[in-house]
């Protein structure tokens, strides 16, 4: 007789595995903790065993109509259990057709194979660049033109160096695709060449005999007084572009000398501490009635609600006649090798620059900001490019005000 609701609820045992008979075979297992479905059975001189699942997720209606059918699996000559294995894998394969999903099939499979950096980029260019507009879309319907869409966005808002490095990492999804028999053309593969790519600019840094000649020539440059600033302060500060440029006001706290960068745009996602020098704070009073009232610092010329187009410094710098041996990039090296140069421990340059410790035991460890000398070093360093007496308008045509210590 087949097994009843009640007599399952009631079996237990506190010690040895219980065999409670069903029907053709089909028994329930009982142990400390589950109650689960099985079927024991012969198969070329072999005996196997196959599982149903665990009571109550499996009812005894469900249990036996699985059981029926491998019943007539046997009776076909099919061994049920590997026909359970092989569906198992087949499930295992079955990520979904999304874009979304099979990226993440694609990347969950490299990640622990690949670099921090490899794992942070990736990611990034995933979750932000890709995802939000082709993420649901099948992957049959993420065509050359519904790419090169994306591709032309993310050229506009971010330039085309990191618009290039999406379309390489769309390459890899769709090869894995092809891989997994999902596609068989690769749409980002179509795209190589879409767009003229700049060749790789040199990052070198500034010698120390060069630094007061570039300050002078910002000073000289024709352009607008906030952007001149806008260069200042990262020459100040040495953050990458896209912090100074995109930076809010909400994020200084001017009473402790503080700019807090938030995650979303920092390269390593975590939040960034930047202490402000005598000369940085000068910066920002006279660059405060210049921003019209806007949330951003440098807001664009276009609407006070969207920041600065990251290529604009990068025009002064041409103008300045640093085109070709030296970028925005490059003021984080001048600044490091100089620093350096300093005797200021590299632990500081470091954690300042929000640069990852690459060495993963020695990361796990040391969690210090070295604040204090932080401090001492980003005003040491602001000492040297802005000396006080140039902050009294002797080096910026637009003068900064003179910051008085209390």
């Amino acid at each position: 007789m087949p097994l009843t609701i009640i007599e399952i609820n009631r079996a237990k045992t506190d010690g040895a595995a219980l065999k409670l008979p069903d029907k053709d075979g089909l028994y329930l297992r009982v142990t400390k903790t589950t109650k689960g479905w099985r079927f024991d059975f012969r198969f070329d001189n072999r005996r196997y065993t196959i599982s149903y699942g665990l009571y109550p997720s499996v009812s005894p209606a469900k249990a036996r109509e699985l059981h029926q059918e491998a019943r007539r699996q046997l009776a076909e000559g099919i061994n049920p259990a590997f026909r359970k294995r092989l569906e198992k894998l087949a499930r295992g394969a079955s990520f979904g057709n999304s874009f979304e999903a099979t990226a993440r099939n694609w990347y969950e499979g490299k990640q622990e194979q690949r670099s921090h950096a490899w794992r942070e980029a990736h990611d990034l260019y995933l979750r932000r660049d890709l995802n939000p507009y082709i993420g649901d879309m099948p992957l049959s319907q993420v065509d050359a033109r519904a790419l090169l869409n994306v591709l032309e966005k993310i050229r506009i808002d971010r330039g085309v160096k990191i618009a290039e490095r999406v379309r390489q990492t769309a390459v890899q999804v769709f090869d894995h695709a092809i891989r997994k028999l999902r596609i068989q053309a690769n749409p980002a593969r179509v795209l190589q060449g879409w767009a003229d790519i700049p060749p790789q600019v040199s990052h070198e840094p500034l010698r120390e005999d060069e630094i007061h000649e570039f300050v002078e020539r910002l000073d000289a440059d024709t352009g607008s007084a906030a952007t001149k600033l806008c260069i200042l302060l990262m020459l100040l500060t040495f953050v990458r572009k896209n912090e100074i440029a995109h930076a809010r006001w909400t994020e200084f706290d001017h009473e402790n000398a503080v700019w807090v960068i938030p995650a979303e745009r920092m390269k390593m996602r975590e939040p960034h501490v930047v202490p402000l020098s005598r000369q940085a704070l000068a910066a920002l009073e006279q660059l405060k009635p210049l921003s019209f009232a806007s949330d951003y610092l440098f807001p664009s010329l276009s609407s006070i609600y969207k920041p600065m187009n990251l290529a604009t410094p990068n025009v002064v710098f041409e103008r300045m006649g640093y085109g070709g041996r030296f970028t925005p990039h490059g003021i984080r090296a001048t600044a490091s090798t100089w620093l350096n140069n300093r005797g200021v421990r590299a632990d500081v340059i470091e954690r300042q620059l929000a640069h990852v410790e690459r060495n993963r035991v020695r990361a796990a460890y040391n969690r210090a900001d070295y604040m204090s000398e932080r401090i001492a070093m980003m005003q040491m360093w602001a000492d040297f490019v802005l000396p006080d007496h140039a902050t009294t308008g002797g080096t910026l045509s637009v003068p900064l005000p003179q910051y008085v210590e209390q």
